[in-house]
């Protein structure tokens, strides 16, 4: 235990409990046509983690050869996506001409913006073979002053995103600053996202934010008293010094960073203001948005 760890459980002691985990949410089954992802976010009484309103666990999925993803072009406002996979690979398209696959490690940053369409599909090569699919989807709120930014694609290869060791445990800095190191992937507001993977037994502290939550991707943990299991979220205390120790071999991903003020969320838009959310429901069903070059015959209409 380090001599944090004990001033911690020192503290805990002296005042009788020390809560670590403020909530737990469970997944939900969502089927997105031909595989399905549990949804952690949002959920009632928990919109948002910091900036992160949408938290999405994909797979891991098995598709035969001649099926796959194929996601449609489909429209986005007032947000930020985050992909990152721990398998297979996604080609994502979108209105400013991007064409850039994703391959596990690497991070896919899609700022909406005022608007921005785009679609995820697979490269033939990849669909003609038996092939797999595993990974996470995040939006993020962009800051009231930067929703209606210009839109913009940011790709970072899994060799820009630090990654070191911390006490044993190999920990990815995905976004913001952890344990000394700092993640080149742009930020609106001050945001967190780590991954760890644990052996069993070992123990890991988690950096701070002002709110935070822990995911766990494979395996088990324990936050002192609270266990928590595979494909469960919890919403972390953000002002207690919380070390998680494996249960069974894990893979967890901490999500965190600034309180942001509610937002309206319909579909896939997310903004601030609701008539913003109602004139991009009409741009869409008028086709206002751009067009995704090299997909530009489908789209997912308006529900």
């Amino acid at each position: 235990m380090s001599n944090m760890e004990k001033s911690v459980e020192a503290s805990c002691q002296l005042a009788g409990s020390c809560s670590t985990v403020t909530k737990i949410i469970q997944p939900r089954e969502k089927d997105l046509g031909g595989f399905s992802v549990r949804r952690l976010l949002p959920v009632a009484g928990q919109q948002m983690v910091g900036p992160w309103i949408f938290f999405d666990h994909m797979g891991p999925a098995f598709f035969p050869a001649g099926s796959g993803i194929n996601v449609r072009p489909h429209p986005h406002i007032n947000l930020a996506t985050v992909t990152y996979l721990f398998e297979g690979e996604i080609l994502h398209r979108d209105s400013l001409g991007s064409l850039q696959p994703i391959r596990p490690g690497d991070i896919n940053l899609m700022v909406a913006g005022k608007g921005i369409v785009h679609s995820e599909r697979e490269r033939p090569e990849v669909a003609a073979a038996d092939h797999q699919l595993h990974g996470l989807q995040l939006w993020l709120v962009l800051p009231e002053a930067d929703e209606e930014t210009e839109p913009a694609f940011y790709h970072y290869p899994s060799a820009d995103i630090p990654a070191l060791v911390v006490e044993g445990v190999p920990v990815r800095v995905i976004m913001g600053s952890a344990y000394g190191q700092t993640s080149p992937v742009k930020q609106f507001a001050p945001t967190l996202y780590i991954e760890a993977s644990l052996k069993a037994g070992q123990r890991l502290v988690l950096p701070q934010a002002p709110e935070r939550a822990l995911y766990i991707a494979a395996g088990a943990v324990k936050a002192r008293d609270s266990k928590l299991n595979q494909y469960e979220m919890a919403v972390l205390d953000a002002d207690t010094v919380v070390t998680i120790e494996a249960v069974s071999d894990s893979r967890i991903a901490l999500i965190g960073g600034a309180a942001m003020t509610r937002r309206y969320i319909e579909w896939n838009f997310v903004s601030s203001r609701r008539e913003r959310i109602e004139q991009a429901k009409a741009d869409w069903q008028q086709g206002n948005f751009p067009k995704v070059p090299g997909d530009e015959t489908e789209f997912i209409p308006l529900p």
